[in-house]
């Protein structure tokens, strides 16, 4: 049995909530042993000095070593020997601050360099695999995110309550997103708070809104999306994929979406709304939330096989063994 060695920056947001499922799909079939790394609180040189300090003193053969694209700088420098995939969700420094902007794009920079050095480059959406391919590489497999079809079952009690309990009952929901600056919720906002309808946000806060916003466990947030009549996903850089858009979409919710990195791939085969121009947005939502048949167009996308569980688990056991 293949000895693996998977080393991850441990995030729950976005791509974490993938890179903690990789070890878990390959662990029936290799000997897998994990090397996670805390993301630093300090995003400037330090906290990174000490997180690629961390990973300089991971040390071992293995068949393969999967690691994220934060955790290959030190892939010339480290003890690690074996064959490499690389797990890359998006590259985009385009809405950082200015203070981390500088060493972000050094940072990516090392990382497109080391990519030269690895046997396989795994990515979420077709918008990568292309990215990387212009840069001239041809070794690139898409294996995307994965979510659990039983967990977007809902009752029309479930829905009530819901709204009750976080007193939501009077007007339509507009879900504007996560509460980060980067995924445009403040011009979001700005261009949608003449609507008669409840702002609600959730998950990590950066800034704040005249917005209710929502810290919940992943099973009221699910219900969250459900009771919206729209998801907003105007993210302002190029996302990997949207897990939040494909979630709403499972809830059968229609989504308006900024479609930039692969969240494009996601809305325009859902057949949802991509809306590049905040001045545009009021007019997209209002339209979403008349039209009926988005919802049903995009459970029937996001459902598809090749997003399950399994699939998933497939794709990783195929990625390795062929190394």
């Amino acid at each position: 049995m293949k000895n693996i060695g998977v080393i991850f920056d441990k995030d729950d947001r976005g791509g974490g909530i993938y890179n903690q499922l990789v070890p878990d799909a390959i662990k029936d079939s290799f000997n897998v042993e994990v090397y996670s790394l805390v993301q630093p609180q300090n995003r400037k040189l330090t906290g990174y000095a000490k997180l690629y300090y961390k990973q300089s003193k991971i040390h071992g053969q293995k068949d393969v070593w999967i690691r994220t694209s934060n955790c290959m700088a030190t892939l010339p420098l480290d003890g690690t020997r074996g064959k490499n995939i690389i797990l890359i969700h998006h590259i985009d420094n385009s809405v950082k601050p200015a203070s981390t902007k500088v060493l972000s794009y050094i940072l990516d920079q090392v990382i497109i360099r080391n990519l030269s050095k690895v046997d396989k480059i795994v990515v979420v959406s077709q918008y990568w695999k292309e990215y990387f391919e212009a840069l001239g590489h041809n070794s690139i497999e898409i294996i995307y995110n994965p979510f659990n079809l039983e967990e977007f079952t809902f009752t029309n009690d479930d829905i009530e309550k819901f709204k009750a309990k976080y007193h939501l009952l009077e007007k339509p929901i507009v879900y504007l997103g996560n509460c980060q600056k980067a995924k445009g919720v403040v011009e979001a906002y700005n261009n949608l708070k003449g609507l008669d309808a409840y702002f609600v946000t959730s998950g990590a806060k950066d800034v704040n809104l005249p917005a209710v916003h929502l810290n919940v466990s992943y099973r009221e947030y699910l219900t969250l999306l459900r009771a919206s009549s729209v998801a907003v996903t105007m993210s302002k850089f190029k996302e990997g994929w949207c897990r939040t858009a494909h979630e709403a979409m499972l809830c059968k919710t229609p989504v308006v979406g900024s479609g930039l990195g692969g969240m494009g791939e996601l809305l325009e085969g859902g057949k949802q709304i991509i809306c590049p121009d905040f001045s545009k947005l009021r007019d997209c939502v209002e339209y979403a939330m008349a039209e009926s048949k988005l919802g049903e167009a995009g459970y029937t996308f996001a459902s598809q096989d090749h997003f399950t569980l399994g699939f998933f688990k497939d794709k990783w056991v195929n990625v390795v063994n062929d190394l």
